[in-house]
């Protein structure tokens, strides 16, 4: 049986790190599942309203981005509420909030309320636009923010409109993992100027950077702006996924002079039958060679004529990469309460990071978190009699696999 969220041993490089997370979607869960992930101490501070939908039919376990931490109940409207976050504030190292500018300022918990309580708490702000600017205030989903960052507008195939990538390059690179660096950044030089300061992570800047190379790239000239012509954005015949005889995927990557010799040998493509590896005027018909090849055969029949090679792999759907045996030999996923999911990363070799909880429902550890950061029992006792916060109880107990360990 895998540890609870309240019995937790909090392991990884950050331990000791204490972070307050203001309960939000996307990017701010994600950073905050990244710290807790490496053994910081993370407290979720999910709305009252939230803890009332726990029941029979509410399963939490599934929210695999909470996973790690605690969860209190507390009611920011309530004027007890500030309160509330202000005490945890003054015990901890960093915050997290996903709120437009000015939200937090409104709730009285901004940045210098929590500053008055604690001078060296890193405040971290996670927003779509910024804290300035024309469009500090509109709303937006990551789409909206890849589209404005440019990173969109590099993703599809050739004729074919601008790909979504998932919520990959807004929420989860741009937003949650920029802002994770940004926090650990400003705890290391708060240790040592004594001051805390406030993080202003913009997901249109985030994906932005996380483009850098092309940015850079299309500055230089040598990057073709129009989708799907290109060496790494499925322009590339050598550099591209084709159906096999069995209507699976096989991914091809042969960048390299050496790997796309043994990916002809591979193939049975006669080179000399084939324009240059290099004349993009023939990438087209090129491709039509591959797409013809690659179909004669099954996936599992290209990727044993291939072993060694270095340049085909099987598509694997996301069931399949569960049980993948380099997967499973290197332990890079867990199931937790019947919920698999990736363990942290990297990997440290003397400060392994754990993943050993099931996500906590919103308020399931309101009394005894607050209790472990130092709250009295009485204090605890008032702010639940005034609707402060809320205590819930724990969802039943399912069955669960010990967490693993990051070796």
């Amino acid at each position: 049986m895998s540890a609870t969220v309240a019995e937790r041993s909090f392991t990884g490089p950050l331990r000791g790190l204490k972070v307050v997370e203001i309960g939000s979607i996307g990017p701010g869960p994600y950073c905050a599942m990244l710290l807790a992930d490496l053994g910081a101490d993370v407290l979720r501070v999910d709305r009252t309203s939230g803890a009332a939908l726990v029941g029979p039919n509410a399963d939490f376990r599934t929210e695999v981005m909470h996973r790690g931490r605690r969860s209190v109940a507390v009611d920011l409207k309530n004027p007890r509420g500030r309160e509330v976050v202000l005490d945890l504030v003054a015990g901890a190292d960093a915050l997290i909030e996903g709120f437009r500018p000015g939200v937090t300022e409104r709730l009285g918990i901004g940045p210098d309320a929590c500053a008055a309580v604690n001078p060296r708490l890193v405040y971290g702000r996670m927003t779509g636009y910024g804290q300035d600017g024309p469009m500090a205030q509109a709303v937006g989903h990551d789409i909206n923010y890849i589209a404005q960052s440019g990173v969109l507008s590099l993703l599809g195939r050739n004729g074919a409109p601008p790909t979504p990538p998932l919520s990959l390059a807004g929420d989860f690179g741009g937003g949650g993992a920029v802002l994770a660096l940004g926090i650990v950044s400003a705890v290391w030089e708060a240790q040592r100027s004594g001051r805390g300061q406030v993080i202003d992570a913009a997901m249109v800047d985030g994906s932005a950077l996380l483009a850098a190379a092309f940015h850079g790239f299309v500055s230089a000239g040598t990057w073709d702006t129009e989708r799907g012509t290109n060496v790494v954005d499925s322009g590339a015949p050598f550099y591209d996924v084709y159906e096999t005889a069995d209507g699976r995927w096989l991914a091809v990557g042969a960048l390299e002079a050496h790997f796309y010799a043994d990916l002809l040998e591979i193939l049975e493509i006669d080179p000399g039958g084939l324009p240059h590896q290099d004349d993009r005027s023939r990438w087209p018909e090129m491709k039509k060679v591959f797409a013809d090849a690659v179909i004669a055969r099954t996936c599992e029949e290209w990727v044993e004529r291939a072993a060694g090679r270095g340049c085909i792999s099987p598509v694997l759907e996301v069931e399949e990469s569960w049980s993948d045996p380099h997967n499973v030999a290197r332990g890079t996923f867990v199931d937790i309460a019947g919920v698999t999911q990736p363990v942290p990363q990297p990997r440290f070799s003397r400060t392994p990071a754990y993943v050993d909880s099931a996500p906590p429902a919103p308020g399931e550890n309101t009394r005894e978190a607050l209790a472990g950061w130092g709250i009295p029992a009485h204090t605890i006792n008032e702010w639940e009699a005034v609707g402060a916060v809320a205590q819930t109880d724990p969802p039943p107990p399912e069955p669960t696999q010990e967490g693993s360990a990051v070796r």
